[in-house]
């Protein structure tokens, strides 16, 4: 980075940022073409301020004590989220925002370390947490691009976003599906957990919602053996809502993923591990799921995707409006990614003005400059700490 805070870079040193990227020639090309639409007078623009919003946002009530008990059982004890939301300010007046994914303190300090500098010099870099979102959002805004754009010189004009729920008594499991359903959603990933039974909650959701409403189960490694997976799968493939289970078993348990190739009657998932290789050459699963970091691996391995044809389940952004949005300009620009998983419907408020519309199972992600979307202050007030 730049030592100089004073000075703006030039259109030779961002081709260098670009260039040290590390990107494929496929998102770098898109870089160099936001670069192109950017006015030679705002190119060089660098991030002056910032403004940090601490806040905890509570599940929603009638959700609330039944996700807490959920948790209670997984020796996790938490009322809410804890959402440190941050805007990034340009000497254009332009204006950034992100969920950071951060401690207050290291928000704080991740935000301050970039003042002086430029969007430019955040390309792809993992170690700024969610205010690389911010950094998109202003590089998109300065180009007049989508964020999708900024990744990809064609994106899908639609994604697919999932609905997501906690382990609840079936009751509660087919409410939040028939919810889910009426807003939209077609996709719903369910918890599976020791203290309750999985197939009373299939039964719950297919009473509840028509099969289109397709139903994919992570049990987090709870079943614990292959054969205790194939018992609930065989069950659980009587619904024709269900299509799919994630995390059946530990996925150190390599072995355990090949006996259970051919096997399964649902399609099986797992979290993409630090050697994903044996489970891609042999094919062992329908799809990897991953989460965090936001940046360069990412990329990578939305990118793997494409070539490997196992697709990426997506679920980096989960707790809030913004970061969301961020994870949907994504799947519209990389192919790879076949879904995007959050939980911010789960909680009283996403701390968005601009509502996250999904019709008939797809979300289209805003065609304006940057995220195309807005923190809502008065809602950040609100739960603000």
């Amino acid at each position: 980075m730049l030592s100089d805070s004073m000075r703006r870079l030039t259109r030779r040193e961002i081709l260098s940022l670009i260039a040290s990227a590390g990107a494929a020639e496929s998102v770098a090309g898109s870089f160099r073409h936001a670069l192109g639409a950017i006015p030679a007078s705002a190119r060089g623009s660098k991030i002056v301020s910032y403004e940090l919003y601490p806040t905890r946002v509570l599940m929603r009530e009638s959700i609330r004590e039944a996700w807490q008990s959920s948790w209670r059982m997984q020796n996790r004890f938490q009322e809410n989220h804890e959402v440190n939301l941050v805007r990034l300010k340009t000497d254009e007046g332009l204006i950034g925002v992100c969920d950071s994914q951060l401690p207050v303190a290291r928000a704080k300090q991740v935000a301050e370390s970039m003042i002086g500098h430029s969007p430019w010099e955040y390309l792809l870099d993992d170690s700024i947490g969610g205010l690389i979102v911010a950094a998109y959002d202003l590089l998109g805004q300065m180009a007049g691009l989508p964020v999708s754009r900024l990744f990809a010189p064609k994106v899908s004009e639609r994604m697919i976003q999932t609905w997501w729920s906690q382990c609840f008594e079936p009751e509660l499991m087919a409410s939040e599906a028939k919810r889910g359903y009426e807003l939209g959603y077609r996709v719903h990933k369910v918890k599976a957990r020791p203290w309750q039974d999985p197939i009373a909650q299939a039964a719950a959701i297919a009473d509840a919602v028509p099969p289109d409403m397709r139903v994919w189960v992570d049990a987090n490694s709870w079943w614990r053996s292959v054969g205790r997976t194939l018992d609930f799968v065989e069950e659980l493939a009587k619904f024709p809502h269900y299509f799919a289970i994630e995390s059946p078993i530990r996925r150190e348990h390599v072995d355990g993923y090949r006996m259970l190739k051919g096997k399964s009657a649902l399609q099986v998932a797992e979290h993409m591990p630090g050697d994903p290789m044996p489970f891609v050459n042999e094919r062992l699963l329908a799809a990897f799921v991953v989460g965090r970091p936001l940046g360069k691996a990412l990329v990578q391995k939305a990118l793997m995707a494409e070539v490997t044809k196992i697709p990426l389940w997506v679920e980096h952004s989960t707790p809030t409006g913004v970061n969301k949005v961020y994870q949907a300009h994504q799947a519209a620009a990389f192919p790879g990614i076949e879904y995007c998983i959050s939980t911010d419907h789960m909680l009283e408020d996403d701390l968005m003005v601009e509502p996250f519309t999904v019709k008939d199972g797809f979300y289209s992600p805003p065609t304006g400059p940057g995220l195309g979307v807005t923190i809502d202050l008065d809602a950040v007030e609100r739960y603000r700490v």
